[in-house]
C-alpha cells in the first residue's frame, strides 16, 4: 500500500497495487493496438487479374490474330534503334549469314543493316512493327552474333521463351595465367564440364575471350551465372554440378516441393592442402644431397637454422655513393666512368667467350680422359689441356711420316728415270704433298684462333 500527502490540502490518498497493475495493463493494450499492422488493402478494389487460376509468370506471345494484341494508335510513335560493333574476324561469316538474319527479322517487321566500313550491325523498328518488345530481342540477337555464336542458335533468341546474358569474366581475376587456367577449368577436358552444365541448366553456353554468352530460361541463366562466378572465384564447377544434379532429382518428388532442401544438398568446405613442389626444386634438392652429403641434405630439406635473437637492429647497408667513394669511382669524371664500365664489360665478355670455348672443347674429349683426370686428382680443364698436348704431339709424328714417304717416292722416281710406270707413284706423291699442305693450313688457323 502506497500513501502520499498533497502539499496544499493535506489530504491523504491511498493507492493499492491492484490499481497500478490495472493501469499498466490498459496502457499495454493501447500500445499493441497502435503497433498492429495496418491493413493496406483496406481501400483496394478487386482487379481482373486477381484470380488464382492465372499464372502470372507465364509469358504469352504477341499475336495480333488470335489474342487481338495491338498497339494504341496502330503503330509505334517513335523509331527505336540499336547498334553494336563486331570484330574483324567475324566479317566473313556475317556476310554469309546476313540474308538469313534479314529474312528472320522481316517476319517481325524489323529492319537490319550490316555496315562493313564501320564494322557494325544495326537494328531498328519500322512503321509496320507491332510488337513493342521485339526490338530488344533484335538487340540481343546482334550482340550474340558479335560474340561468335552461330546464326541458327542466335536466331532462337527471337522466341519469347528464350533469354540471354553476356557475363563478363575478364576483370574477375587479376593474374592472366590464373585467369586462363580457371577459364579452361570451366570448359573441362574436351568440353565435358561445359556440356554437363548445359544439360543440367538447359542453356546454351559459349566461352569466348573475356566473356561467357548464355542462352536459355531465366532460371537456367541464373544457375549458370552462379557456377561461372564461383569458378572464377576458385571454386571448381564440379561441386556446383553435383549440387545441381541433386536438386534435379529432388524436383521430381512432389512431397518435397514445399520443404527445404538444405539437408540433402552437400556443403563443401575449403581445405588448405599442401601443394606439391615444382620438379625444378626437387631436382636441386637431390643434387644438393648428392654433392654436399649430409650438409647438402640439411640445406636441401628447406629447414632454416634459427638465428640467435639480438635486440640490436642490423647494420645499415652502404649506399651507392659510399661504394663509389670506397672504390674511388666517385672522383672520376663522367667520361672516365664510362671508359671504366666499357673496359669491365670487355673483360667480362672475354671471360665468357673463354668459358664457351672450353665447353666446346670438352665435347671432343674422350670420356676416358675425364676418368683418368678424376683418378689422378685433376680437373676437366686439365684433361682438355692434356688431350690438346697429346693431339699436337700425334700431329707432329704424322707430319714426319708424310715427309719420309714423299722423299721415298721422289727417290724412286729419280732412279726409274721417269716414265708411264711411275705415274701412279707421282699421283700418290702429289696426294701426300697436297694433304700435307692442307694440314699445315689448318694448324696455322688453329694457332691464330688460340
Amino acid at each position: 500500500r502506497l500513501s502520499r500527502y498533497t502539499s496544499t490540502e493535506h489530504t491523504k490518498y491511498t493507492i493499492t497495487m491492484s490499481d497500478v497493475i490495472e493501469s499498466t495493463a490498459s496502457n499495454n493494450n493501447d500500445s499493441t493496438k497502435s503497433s498492429s499492422k495496418k491493413n493496406h488493402n483496406k481501400y483496394r478494389r478487386d482487379k481482373p487479374w486477381d484470380n488464382p487460376s492465372i499464372d502470372h509468370w507465364a509469358i504469352t506471345p504477341w499475336d495480333e490474330e488470335t489474342n487481338n494484341d495491338s498497339l494504341p494508335g496502330g503503330r509505334l510513335l517513335e523509331e527505336s534503334s540499336f547498334a553494336t560493333l563486331f570484330p574483324k574476324y567475324r566479317e566473313k561469316y556475317l556476310r554469309e549469314v546476313w540474308p538469313l538474319v534479314t529474312k528472320s527479322l522481316d517476319k517481325y517487321k524489323v529492319a537490319c543493316e550490316l555496315n562493313l566500313v564501320e564494322g557494325s550491325m544495326t537494328v531498328r523498328t519500322t512503321k509496320k512493327t507491332s510488337d513493342p518488345y521485339i526490338i530488344l530481342k533484335a538487340r540481343d540477337l546482334i550482340k550474340l552474333l558479335a560474340r561468335s555464336i552461330p546464326a541458327p542458335q542466335a536466331l532462337k533468341i527471337l522466341n519469347d521463351d528464350h533469354h540471354c546474358e553476356i557475363i563478363k569474366i575478364g576483370g574477375l581475376v587479376r593474374n592472366k595465367e590464373r585467369f586462363v587456367k580457371r577459364r579452361q577449368r570451366l570448359i573441362g577436358p574436351d568440353g565435358a564440364t561445359l556440356k554437363a552444365l548445359e544439360l543440367l541448366t538447359q542453356c546454351y553456353i559459349l566461352v569466348q575471350g573475356n566473356t561467357v554468352s548464355v542462352m536459355g530460361t531465366y532460371k537456367g541463366i541464373k544457375q549458370t551465372r552462379n557456377v561461372i562466378l564461383d569458378c572464377m572465384n576458385n571454386i571448381h564447377p564440379v561441386y556446383n554440378i553435383k549440387r545441381l544434379m541433386i536438386m534435379r532429382e529432388l524436383e521430381r518428388d512432389p512431397k518435397l516441393k514445399e520443404e527445404s532442401w538444405e539437408r540433402f544438398l552437400p556443403t563443401f568446405k575449403k581445405k588448405n592442402v599442401k601443394r606439391r613442389k615444382p620438379h625444378q626444386l626437387v631436382e636441386e634438392q637431390q643434387k644438393g644431397m648428392g654433392e654436399g652429403g649430409a650438409g647438402g641434405a640439411s640445406n636441401a630439406g628447406g629447414k632454416k637454422k634459427k638465428k640467435s635473437y639480438t635486440p640490436f637492429p642490423p647494420a645499415q647497408q652502404p649506399s651507392k655513393i659510399d661504394l663509389q667513394l670506397e672504390s674511388g669511382e666517385y672522383f672520376l669524371s663522367e667520361r672516365e666512368r664510362k671508359a671504366k664500365k666499357l673496359g669491365e664489360k670487355k673483360i667480362a665478355s672475354m671471360e665468357k667467350t673463354e668459358e664457351k670455348r672450353r665447353a666446346r672443347e670438352l665435347e671432343f674429349v674422350h670420356p676416358s680422359k675425364f676418368e683418368e683426370a678424376s683418378v689422378g686428382g685433376g680437373t676437366a680443364a686439365g684433361a682438355v689441356v692434356e688431350a690438346n698436348r697429346k693431339g699436337s704431339e700425334s700431329g707432329v709424328d704424322a707430319k714426319d711420316d708424310v715427309d719420309r714417304l714423299a722423299k721415298k717416292f721422289a727417290k724412286k722416281r729419280k732412279s726409274g728415270g721417269g716414265g708411264d710406270a711411275n705415274d701412279g707413284d707421282d699421283a700418290a706423291t702429289d696426294m701426300l704433298l697436297g694433304s700435307d699442305k692442307k694440314k699445315r693450313k689448318k694448324d696455322k688457323k688453329r694457332s691464330k684462333s688460340d
